[in-house]
């Protein structure tokens, strides 16, 4: 639990203090020192009576009682330290910078260990260790520079990496942005990410709370809980951006199933933070510029004024923004023609609107007006306007500054020169600004921004066994009992096609009649009473395509026959599935276990579109109506599933009933590991599941080993 001993303590120990600033000991108490804390700062240095002005302790043990310690000696020594402070000297709040810990080796890890037994013993807070400190309006408790302008309602920024928090700070202190508190949690041997989150959750006010979080992330520990205080912070009115760095995958991933194969980490993460509302970003620039984005008014709409006294700039911008699906909407009628006659001859308002080179800011006032209250068709601005640096543009920052705080539109200022202006770019951000300075990186940004959707994770979450309907926030056709019968008989691995189909059933997914036979005559005598034509499958291999254990539109006794002679000649056939020839539209569904995220199911279209294109939306169980709509409109082929060029499409609703159907039962059987329905039909009216398999694997054992082939049974 984070204590108040670290957030507002009222005497603060620097353990490893000294003279010299180029250490951490050092520097810490330099920037404690000149950081205005209201209480008494001591230090513990054993070599020198008089560190920075300040009377030396010798020993921890001659302290007086102490809030907080932050320690900058060597790992060896710090449990010691740690315990008297805590047992000794009521020290609650703990920042440990040293490294030389789990980062390192097992020793370390001991060491680590031990420390965090001792801070829990007693109610304490740890940061650290291997970080570079904390830092809140209260006191600066890093050894790193810039110190970042701090302002109560500024960011929370939450870093995994201290070097990396030092490289964001630089790059966001650049575009005006304040802080509220820095947390550098390091190795997270007691307080990692998800800590501070449910910190920043449990204690949220909406008169003092800052409204704006960053995150840079190397380690997801509890996903689940990342997922609940991130998504409750934002439905709080909080805007969240976060780096998730680290995502690649080594090495090859050992997975049978399409939605296997897909899948990886990375994956998972993105469905994560999208189910929360978390803007991902991929960079330092891009971390900031979001979060810039993110201390102007919230964009309503995505109709985009892009104002500009420069063209080029003005051309880049408009085309980010309309490959990112933001609309530049063109300006024409009475009002149009109005504010031109505003401009100098040359100028152009149909939008972009370019006043030139030599336009003044009474002109840009004219336009800003005019966006604001004449234009319906606009819904935010963008002012692109820098300088040749041949006279000042006090004036144009001064409006600018008064037009975005007195405007109901957002208006974004884009200013690129920031050398011959740099006097007035620094006026503009001391009044409170943040600003860009380049086009497209925000405007790729801000199309992010507009695309991330609200937090889909409903607000309460029912065991499954009291009702899925409560779950996912519908009415679910999901049979637990029948699904659990299935489940709980079922060995490890493939399970066989007539369970399959019973699992489907009991989710309320229509499947296509189909019968296992293992004699030649059975199979005459299925397809007969099916009525032709018919389709025949092997039952074992993995993947029946690859071997010729897949034969379509058979309209004959005589094809039955050859093609169960066939077919019961290939290598680990075990019996043959007749099913009903049916048409439609190819679709795919599927789902993986992803470790600790739990299940991720994917969506897409089928055949060519999953094999080439990889065309798939994800998104992590439990799956709301209206996120499984997203998914199926964030495909690439969504205009296919609408219909296009007179062909029939894809029952969406249907299509958005599977998806939820599996994420009903993936809730109900976590022992599912992996599960594709590839393909599904599709038509207008209905989506029938026409091959479809579901390994088990019982819920803790390694997911996405590679599978023994006996006993499996594949369809």
């Amino acid at each position: 639990m984070i204590n108040a001993k670290l957030l507002n303590p009222k005497n603060i120990v620097v353990v490893g203090g000294s003279d010299d600033v180029t250490k951490a000991g050092g520097k810490v108490l330099k920037n404690l020192l000149g950081g205005g804390f209201a209480g008494d700062i001591y230090v513990v240095n054993p070599k020198a009576p008089v560190v920075q002005g300040l009377t030396a302790f010798a020993d921890v043990s001659l302290l007086p009682r102490t809030d907080l310690a932050v320690i900058a000696v060597a790992a060896r020594y710090c449990p010691g330290i740690v315990r008297t402070l805590a047992t000794e000297k009521g020290t609650g709040g703990f920042i440990i910078l040293s490294a030389g810990f789990g980062e390192e080796n097992g020793e370390g890890a001991a060491l680590e260990k031990e420390i965090v037994e001792i801070i829990n013993s007693t109610g304490g807070t740890l940061i650290g260790p291997n970080c570079i400190g904390f830092l809140n309006n209260n006191y600066h408790g890093v050894f790193t520079e810039p110190i970042p302008r701090l302002s109560p309602k500024g960011i929370d920024f939450i870093s995994g990496s201290g070097a990396t928090a030092v490289f964001i700070l630089e790059t966001a202190i650049t575009g005006g942005l304040p802080f509220s508190t820095v947390w550098s949690v390091g190795n997270s041997a007691q307080t990692g990410v998800e800590d501070v989150l449910e910190h920043l959750d449990l204690t949220f006010d909406p008169l003092t709370s800052s409204r704006i979080i960053l995150l840079y992330i190397e380690n997801i520990a509890d996903p689940q809980r990342f997922l609940s205080h991130s998504s409750s912070l934002i439905r709080k009115g909080c805007r969240i951006a976060a780096i998730k760095a680290g995502s690649s995958e080594a090495g090859s991933r050992a997975a049978s199933s399409h939605t296997g194969a897909m899948a990886s980490p990375d994956t998972a993460v993105d469905a994560l933070l999208r189910k929360a509302g978390i803007v991902r970003c991929y960079s330092r620039t891009d971390l900031a510029t979001v979060a810039a984005l993110f201390t102007y008014k919230p964009l309503k709409g995505k109709r985009i004024a892009v104002v500009t006294h420069a063209g080029g700039p003005a051309v880049m911008l408009t085309d980010a923004l309309s490959e990112g699906c933001m609309e530049i909407p063109p300006l024409s009628g009475p009002a149009a023609e109005c504010l031109l006659e505003k401009l100098f001859p040359g100028s152009s308002v149909a939008n972009p609107i370019d006043f030139l080179a030599t336009g003044t800011a009474e002109q840009l006032g004219n336009i800003l007006d005019a966006c604001e209250n004449d234009f319906d068709e606009v819904d935010a601005i963008a002012v692109i306007f820098g300088s040749p640096g041949l006279f000042p543009v006090d004036d144009v920052y001064e409006l600018l500054h008064e037009k975005i705080r007195g405007c109901k539109k957002p208006i974004y200022p884009i200013l690129p020169s920031v050398i011959n202006v740099k006097r007035e770019i620094a006026d503009f951000i001391a009044k409170g600004n943040a600003i860009f300075t380049d086009e497209v990186l925000f405007g790729r940004a801000l199309c992010r921004v507009n695309a991330t959707p609200a937090p889909a994770l409903p607000e309460k979450r029912e065991d499954v066994t009291a009702g899925l309907s409560d779950l996912n926030g519908r009415s679910s056709q999901t049979d637990i009992r029948v699904i659990r019968e299935v489940i709980d008989e079922a060995q490890e691995g493939y399970l066989p096609p007539e369970k399959v189909s019973i699992l489907l059933r009991a989710t309320g997914i229509e499947t296509v009649p189909e019968s296992v036979v293992t004699s030649a005559e059975a199979a005459v005598r299925t397809a007969a009473s099916m009525g032709y034509p018919v389709v025949m499958k092997v039952v074992g291999p993995v993947h029946k395509s690859d071997i010729g254990g897949v034969a379509l539109n058979i309209g004959a006794e005589v094809r039955v026959r050859e093609e169960y002679a066939r077919m019961m000649a290939l290598p680990e056939v075990t019996a043959i599935l007749i099913q009903k020839m049916i048409t439609g539209s190819e679709l795919f569904c599927g789902a993986t276990r992803e470790d600790r995220f739990s299940h991720l199911v994917m969506a897409g279209m089928g055949g060519i579109f999953i094999e080439v294109f990889k065309d798939v939306a994800t998104a992590l169980v439990p799956v709301s109506d209206q996120e499984a709509r997203s998914m199926i409109r964030s495909l690439k082929s969504y205009k296919i599933i609408k219909g296009v060029r007179g062909a029939p499409g894809v029952s969406e609703e249907a299509f958005a009933r599977v998806i939820t159907a599996i994420s009903d039962l993936l809730t109900a059987a976590p022992e599912i590991a992996e599960m594709d329905i590839n393909p599904l039909l599709g038509t207008p009216d209905k989506i029938v599941a026409v091959d479809a398999r579901i390994r088990i694997q019982t819920v803790g054992n390694e997911v996405g080993s590679p599978q023994s082939s006996v006993g499996s049974k594949i369809r």
